[in-house]
């Protein structure tokens, strides 16, 4: 009964999550892939696709109907589809539990009460615009939401955890601890978390170097981890502002698990604190190759939330916040642009004139 929705950035293996659960249960793992049905699909009949990459996508879709007992539906990325297709699943996310499907021209009607089907859908809110990625209420009031990249309720340190457990396979000092024993590697933790002077007794039998080595990388993964967490919070909270709210450009670096995974591999133990700090600008430095003209102020803004900002880079995010405040608040009209030139001028008076007012109340007072 019911459909499950699973909210997060890109990187926090929904697909992966999904495919595992589905060998597990015994259940045959349908994926249909939301960027290649697209905004402009509002049916799930193939022969009204647009395209051939589509159409095979909707043949998916209606033969897994067909199949209808032991699958699992996964709709991948559904910020790329349109609300209304979306909608054709409602019916089957509540008691109803039926379906209306195509299969080879033919209209059938898929009944899928005491099938083991289940209908699950993965999206990235946060690659897409408001005014194009939306989720019919009616089909996400039937839906279980679990959103992987935000932290809610008490599950603050199991998620803060799971960024040092999934970077385990990536880091060889690491692997030598969680291969005889993640008990260990969680005793290790909770040494470094507690400051302890004693350390705690490990099951496994390793040599004091191999200790050793093991605690250094895990002093610097911790660090590392939480970054990228701030890192992660920040893309969150920039991606579901409005833009008319906005004091500072849109932040899209992402602290995702595959970010923090890159970083963890790369950490040995006679590293530095200097040396950790090139590491995640170095990073983030590659990631953001990609964001073009907004490369500059993602960089800075992600080393002020690292705390790595020198006076040159300090001096600069100023200047670039006080444009961008200045731009947003003239609803983004270039400076080189007569109007906006002229409300530059108008906005500048009337701060000089309540400047004159402000100095006049203080000699009254």
């Amino acid at each position: 009964m019911g459909m499950l929705l699973l909210v997060s950035p890109p990187g926090y293996g929904k697909t992966t999550l999904m495919e595992y659960l589905a060998k597990t249960m015994g259940l045959h793992f349908v994926k249909i892939n939301g960027p290649t049905i697209g905004h402009g699909i509002t049916s799930i009949d193939p022969l009204e696709a647009t395209t051939s990459g589509a159409r095979e996508e909707l043949k998916k879709i209606n033969l897994s109907f067909e199949m209808a007992d032991n699958v699992m539906l996964y709709i991948d990325d559904i910020q790329h589809c349109s609300p209304e297709f979306l909608q054709k699943f409602i019916s089957l996310a509540d008691g109803q539990r039926k379906m209306d499907g195509i299969f080879e021209g033919e209209s059938k009607t898929y009944d899928l009460r005491g099938k083991r089907f289940c209908v699950v859908m993965a999206g990235n809110p946060y690659t897409e615009s408001g005014e194009q990625f939306k989720i019919p209420d009616m089909l996400s009031n039937r839906a279980d939401v679990y959103n992987l990249g935000d932290v809610v309720g008490g599950s603050a340190e199991l998620f803060r955890l799971s960024l040092i457990e999934n970077a385990v396979a990536e880091n060889s000092y690491l692997q030598r601890i969680a291969n005889r024993s993640f008990e260990d590697l969680y005793k290790l933790i909770g040494y470094i978390e507690s400051s302890a002077e004693l350390l705690p007794e490990l099951e496994g039998n390793y040599n004091r170097q191999e200790t050793e080595d093991a605690i250094a990388v895990l002093r610097n993964i911790m660090r590392i981890r939480d970054i990228v967490i701030r890192v992660n919070a920040q893309y969150i909270a920039s991606a579901a502002m409005k833009d008319a709210y906005r004091t500072e450009p849109p932040f899209k670096l992402q602290g995702s698990y595959r970010n923090m995974n890159k970083l963890a591999g790369r950490v040995v133990p006679l590293m530095n604190t200097e040396e950790i700090a090139t590491l995640i600008r170095s990073h983030y430095e590659s990631e953001s190759q990609t964001l073009t003209s907004d490369a500059e102020s993602n960089l800075l803004k992600m080393k002020e939330i690292a705390g790595l900002l020198t006076d040159a880079d300090t001096r600069r995010w100023e200047q670039i916040l006080e444009v961008f405040r200045k731009n947003n608040k003239f609803g983004g009209l270039a400076s080189t642009d007569a109007s906006g030139q002229m409300l530059q001028h108008l906005s500048s008076f009337n701060e000089h004139l309540e400047a004159i007012a402000r100095a006049i109340a203080q000699v009254k007072a």
